[in-house]
């Protein structure tokens, strides 16, 4: 993946963003190394930095010198700089963290709670945000992100059936959060959630252009391109599992029939009721052919299977990469299989839903499309 940083004033607060990012996978880096790497100059960097040593966000240590000449203070995240709650909320039930800023998971809490009406969800989120809060693991709070199952604002298709949030439709999401938690609040679908905590702190220090298969109650998948998520005009991007793949198929709550997610998914594997060698065995020609679509659509470095799903069951469905057969990624030349795992399937959405909040009020360029609850976050 490639940061780079644009020179134009209006940028800066996404070029903080940049910094931060370059010092997280790089450090400790100094203030021309990152000038290199993100294609800014040297005095906007130490612009950059001074804000972030400023905010807590950042530490420079300079070395002893080893001979004449005083050696350039090297600059690394302080972990303890601030902290951020991702919280996933699926018809499972809900899980809430505390982040910090390496994106690595302190604290964290889970309620069992099966389609969850909003009013017992925020109550929930708010009990387990409070205790987060008084585990003393945390620094300065950022902000709170959620994710959730998609799409949004599709009148047919939002908020309906078992594998999205029944009786979520007209919720103000946004809102609820920040009242339960009271902190800035922000809101993604989980797929594009969990891709985006794989970019930030997975695979995505590996690649630059894959697809993220998110395999959960129902079914979805982005595209990553060159370290972005793409989301699509209205956000909803990736509702791979509302693709009719059977004609005259099984009914899906979308009001279509046949749709991939009515086979390949939690919800479809539960209502099957077969041992998961036995469910994996008999899906895989569906799960192949969805693996060439992607393939032909997006022409991915790499699938990355990842999601909600056991990770025994994750792990048993990247095997069906074996049996692949041909499409535009078939190629002599490879460096890595067509279909890899998650590197965190557990807290990939809770940390890309944390990751909402960090960069969202770093850089209203980057969160401009998760509304803050609070006008003055992003300063």
């Amino acid at each position: 993946m490639t940061l780079r940083g644009t020179n134009q004033e209006s940028g800066r607060p996404y070029n903080r963003r940049i910094v931060l990012e370059s010092i997280r996978l790089k450090g400790p880096t100094t203030r021309g190394e990152i000038a290199e790497r993100v294609g800014l100059t040297v005095q906007t960097v130490s612009t950059i930095v001074r804000e972030l040593e400023e905010q807590g966000l950042i530490l420079s240590v300079r070395e002893k010198p080893k001979g004449r000449g005083i050696p350039p203070s090297a600059l690394t995240i302080d972990p303890e700089g601030g902290h951020a709650v991702g919280i996933h909320l699926t018809p499972l039930g809900i899980e809430a963290a505390l982040v910090n800023l390496r994106g690595e998971v302190v604290e964290s809490r889970h309620r069992d709670a099966p389609n969850a009406m909003p009013d017992e969800a925020f109550a929930l989120i708010g009990e387990m945000v409070t205790e987060l809060k008084a585990s003393g693991k945390h620094g300065r709070l950022l902000g709170a992100g959620i994710a959730l199952p998609g799409p949004f604002d599709v009148d047919a298709m939002s908020f309906v059936g078992p594998t999205t949030m029944s009786g979520w439709k007209n919720v103000d999401i946004r809102e609820r959060l920040a009242d339960a938690t009271g902190l800035p609040a922000f809101m993604e679908n989980d797929m594009a959630a969990a891709a985006l905590g794989e970019q930030l702190y997975g695979l995505g220090q590996q690649f630059s252009d894959y697809y993220y298969l998110f395999f959960s109650v129902g079914l979805g998948g982005v595209m990553v391109h060159d370290g972005s998520v793409i989301r699509g005009a209205w956000g909803n991007a990736g509702e791979i599992g509302h693709i009719p793949v059977v004609l005259d198929g099984e009914p899906c709550p979308c009001g279509n029939r046949g749709c991939l997610e009515r086979y390949l998914s939690l919800d479809a594997f539960n209502r099957r009721g077969l041992p998961e060698a036995d469910w994996v065995a008999e899906i895989a020609p569906i799960f192949r052919n969805a693996v060439r679509t992607i393939e032909n659509l997006f022409d991915p470095e790499t699938v990355v299977l990842g999601g909600l799903a056991p990770q025994a069951l994750i792990e048993q469905l990247a095997t069906l990469g074996e049996g692949l057969t041909n499409s535009i990624a078939a190629r002599t030349n490879r460096s890595h299989p067509r279909l890899v795992v998650a590197s965190d399937c557990q807290h990939s959405a809770l940390r890309g839903a944390a990751a909402l909040a960090v960069f969202g009020v770093l850089s209203p360029r980057f969160g401009q499309m998760f509304e803050t609850t609070e006008k003055d976050a992003a300063a």
